[in-house]
């Protein structure tokens, strides 16, 4: 038995136990689907699969509460399957594996979950309890949130009911989001003919051991990102060494940094002494920019089998030029929040290959304008290079409301069970209230977690001592809804 389900509050810790044993990467969600119909089935609660793969489900009202505003609880179903070099998991068929450590909860090197796993765990833990006491309650479990907020995107409008959402997705104790960014998948290919390779060698370089990080939450933390590091390698490798591109693979996850890659280049045998050198020269320098930022950074090279086939001269030039010109990182802060990121992009993808190559980028902004600037300045650096250029899975802002009725229950309660008042902001994570609000604009809209740390990295890790004064603001909040 895991050590965490002897944690408190016990309902939030074996419902996030049990979920951790059931595969859930994105893109897969038929197994957690079937958990969570079974769990509705065993408790007594009615639930469902929408048209969008969202799970929904409904608890009927405490006797005497049946005239409270109903609540809409949400959280998402998928995880980011992220894990360290050395780990052998499978996310498509593996549990998750937990540890305590320090006052925290880990995964054994691979993502934790938590993000959103903790707000699947208190949802559950709202349906199974028969003795908490509110109105009706509603909530939704959404289909594929990390990959494109596709389930969310897909909900079909007329089938929620509530007055009041309350998101679950938010990752710091004690700060309501009331507002969050929008986003905008930027995603460059180019199809072309491979030309033999007339090299006499042939070297792997790799980088990693960077810290990755979420691309909204950690995006202003000046955290490497090794597409753009090793771009500036592989840059000189070609113009001082003479040094041809095979292949690019880097990164894996639209909404991580990347903090991985590789590349394959093709060179003259009496440059690969020298190209040996300059990977040792950049690794010093990665370590020197980024002091005290990235402390694990391992950059090196393996001598591999000549590949048959490279990228054409030309269009390896072009792509690698795209590639360093392209923005990565914060581009605006909020003038009124000069704390908040405004705009950014991440570099999150590259794939090359001898005959195609493809670029995924994921661009935010909480401004409908700047989020077309920065992905129309993406796209312009990159149809520079001849590549076709596509933006997909876009989702608007969410414009925050601080006269919210549901956010002034929460900060009361909060200082009432806390002895302080709770933060109130913007985040530049995108979250799916946006979408949601797009098809139900008369709900009232807050968004509140415990606190998780390094999402969509193999270091996530949940704040155990965050986990019951996060429940107990939940059940006192369900039970304070105001009549209709």
């Amino acid at each position: 038995m895991s050590e965490i389900r002897n944690l408190k509050p016990e309902g939030l810790w074996r419902n996030f136990d049990d979920l951790t044993q059931v595969p859930r990467p994105s893109g897969y969600p038929e197994k957690v689907q079937k958990f969570l119909l079974d769990f509705a089935a065993k408790v007594g609660v009615e639930a469902y699969v929408d048209a969008g793969g969202n799970v929904v489900m409904r608890k009927a009202a405490t006797p005497g509460y049946e005239n409270r505003k109903t609540v809409l609880l949400q959280a998402h179903m998928d995880m980011v399957p992220q894990k360290a070099p050395d780990s052998k998991h499978n996310f498509e068929t593996d549990p998750i594996e937990t540890h305590i450590e320090d006052g925290w909860v880990y995964a054994n090197n691979t993502t934790l979950g938590a993000d959103d796993g903790i707000g699947v765990a208190a949802i559950m833990g709202i349906m199974e309890d028969k003795t908490l006491k509110h109105g009706v309650i509603e909530a939704i479990i959404t289909r594929d949130e990390e990959t494109g907020m596709f389930g969310v995107n897909e909900l079909p409008e007329g089938e929620l009911h509530s007055d009041i959402l309350m998101n679950l997705d938010s990752e710091t104790w004690g700060k309501f989001v009331i507002g969050s960014a929008g986003g905008v998948d930027v995603t460059s290919t180019l199809e072309y003919k491979e030309v033999e390779n007339d090299q006499e060698a042939a070297v792997k370089v790799t980088l990693k051991g960077l810290r990755g990080g979420h691309s909204g939450l950690e995006i202003n933390e000046g955290r490497a990102n090794a597409n753009k590091e090793m771009v500036r390698f592989v840059r000189k490798a070609i113009t001082e060494l003479d040094a041809r591109l095979a292949c690019w693979q880097g990164g894996n996850m639209r909404n991580a940094i990347p903090f991985k890659a590789e590349v394959v280049l093709a060179l003259p045998q009496n440059n690969v002494a020298a190209l040996k050198e300059l990977v040792a020269k950049q690794k010093e320098l990665i370590e020197d920019e980024f002091k005290g930022i990235e402390s694990n950074v391992e950059f090196f090279v393996e001598d591999v089998e000549k590949p048959q086939t490279l990228v054409p001269e030309e269009i390896q030039d072009n792509l690698i030029d795209a590639i360093y010109a392209c923005h990565n990182g914060v581009l605006r802060m909020i003038p009124s929040y000069p704390d908040v990121v405004e705009t950014s992009s991440n570099l999150a993808i590259i794939n090359i290959e001898p005959n195609n190559a493809s670029i995924k980028i994921l661009a935010r902004s909480s401004r409908e304008d700047m989020k077309e600037y920065i992905a129309t300045q993406l796209e312009s650096c990159f149809n520079m290079a001849g590549m076709k250029t596509t933006l997909s899975a876009s989702y608007g802002g969410w414009d925050p409301n601080p006269d919210s009725e549901i956010l002034s229950l929460l900060q009361k309660i909060h200082k009432k069970q806390n002895g302080k008042e709770a933060i109130v902001q913007v985040d530049h994570a995108g979250l799916e209230c946006s979408v949601i609000l797009g098809k139900y604009p008369g709900m009232d809209v807050v968004s509140l977690g415990p606190t998780i740390r390094s999402p969509h990295t193999a270091k996530e890790r949940f704040e155990i001592a965050t986990a019951e004064p996060f429940w107990n603001l939940l059940v006192q909040t369900l039970e304070e809804i105001p009549v209709k």
